[in-house]
């Protein structure tokens, strides 16, 4: 074989194998966008294709005319410019279509905004508020609040040294403790805010994302039509653990629904009783709540983080009067948050416990998801 015919054998097959992998790659990460499972993302998914082809015919026929006129009056042809400087017909011409063109994409993508817009009718209402670095989601027809977090399994296997394969945890950080449940076939509002830095609440199977601004509420809605677990994030850069905010909505149907509802009303009717829980409860509960609401900042051996959040392994606050803890945590300070409003007194109770009693702190003492209310 010589050595031309090798190499073109050799090119031959990277080609064949790029092409391979090109459509791996495409399988993976498609090019085109998510058609959603609302009728705002099937309407956006049909905006989106009617001006990919008003704009891919244009090019097409852009690009031919450019073609051929350089092909057929180019200057080994002989070809010689016209010379003239002004035509009244070609700048009408010009003008005139663009125009027509962009009137009749404005029509459509002007409606979809419209529609987009329309939150009234509204069979419930959903208020998600963005902190750093988790979502709160208070059902406000039910009274009901939950708050979502990062998984703890995907929270350590992204800790430094951790020694967990990221790759053995499906979908690796986009799992969340507390997922939100909605049921299908119901206009549902969503209104949007947050209480500290800008977030942005971003599911791309709804169709739509909103950003999530302190001291100002923005509103949209949505009416998921299949059942199924729809996964999102925040799109606004919002701090150290930004890409570790994650959004998980299962939606369920409308039984269904009523009966998560039930079981969350029983949970919060269980916790506002303030029974005692024994050192071990505690413990155990005040891990998993540490570990999604504290970790971020205060790290996962409570080790801090130099010249930002202080540490707790050793701190006067986490060694001294319980009291002087429990008002910190509830009332919050500098860029800590007040927690008073995210978590119920049982969540805080166990938290605090924790921290008292781990890395090295030694207080002793429990605290009860009495102390908690009787301090609120």
């Amino acid at each position: 074989m010589s050595v031309d015919k090798l190499k073109r054998t050799v090119l031959g097959l990277i080609a064949v194998s790029l092409f391979l992998v090109s459509g791996a790659v495409l399988a993976e990460y498609p090019l085109n966008l998510t058609e959603g499972v609302t009728e705002t993302s099937h309407r956006v998914y049909e905006l989106h294709m009617i001006i990919l082809y008003v704009v891919t015919v244009i090019g097409i026929v852009v690009f031919s005319v450019m073609t051929w006129s350089i092909f057929h009056h180019r200057k080994s042809k002989g070809a010689v410019a016209a010379q003239f400087h002004h035509s009244t017909t070609a700048e009408i011409i010009w003008t005139v279509i663009p125009i027509l063109i962009l009137i009749g994409m404005a029509i459509p993508a002007t409606q979809v905004l419209i529609f987009m817009e329309k939150t009234g009718d509204a069979e419930m209402t959903l208020k998600v508020t963005g902190h750093q670095w988790k979502w709160q989601y208070d059902y406000l027809d039910e009274d009901i609040t939950i708050v979502s977090a990062l998984h703890a399994d995907d929270r350590a296997a992204a800790q430094i040294d951790s020694g967990i394969n990221p790759e053995s945890i499906d979908n690796y950080l986009n799992n969340v403790d507390n997922p939100i449940v909605l049921p299908i076939d119901t206009k549902i509002r969503i209104l949007t805010t947050a209480s500290d830095v800008i977030h942005s609440w971003w599911v791309p199977d709804l169709g739509w994302k909103r950003d999530a601004i302190p001291g100002f509420i923005n509103d949209n809605w949505t009416n998921i039509k299949k059942v199924g677990t729809y996964r999102g994030k925040c799109t606004e850069l919002c701090g150290k653990d930004h890409g570790f905010m994650p959004i998980v909505v299962h939606a369920v149907t409308k039984e269904d629904y009523a009966v998560w509802i039930e079981e969350k009303k029983a949970e919060k009717a269980e916790a506002a009783l303030g029974k005692d829980m024994t050192m071990a409860e505690l413990m155990e509960k005040g891990a998993t709540v540490y570990a999604a609401n504290c970790a971020a900042c205060h790290m996962a051996q409570g080790e801090g983080a130099a010249g930002l959040f202080p540490a707790l392994a050793g701190s006067p606050i986490a060694t001294g009067p319980a009291g002087d803890h429990i008002s910190k945590v509830l009332d919050g300070k500098n860029l800590m948050p007040a927690f008073k409003g995210q978590l119920n007194d049982v969540d805080l109770a166990a938290v605090i416990t924790y921290e008292r009693n781990s890395w090295g702190n030694d207080a002793g003492d429990m605290v009860q998801p009495s102390d908690v209310k009787a301090a609120r």
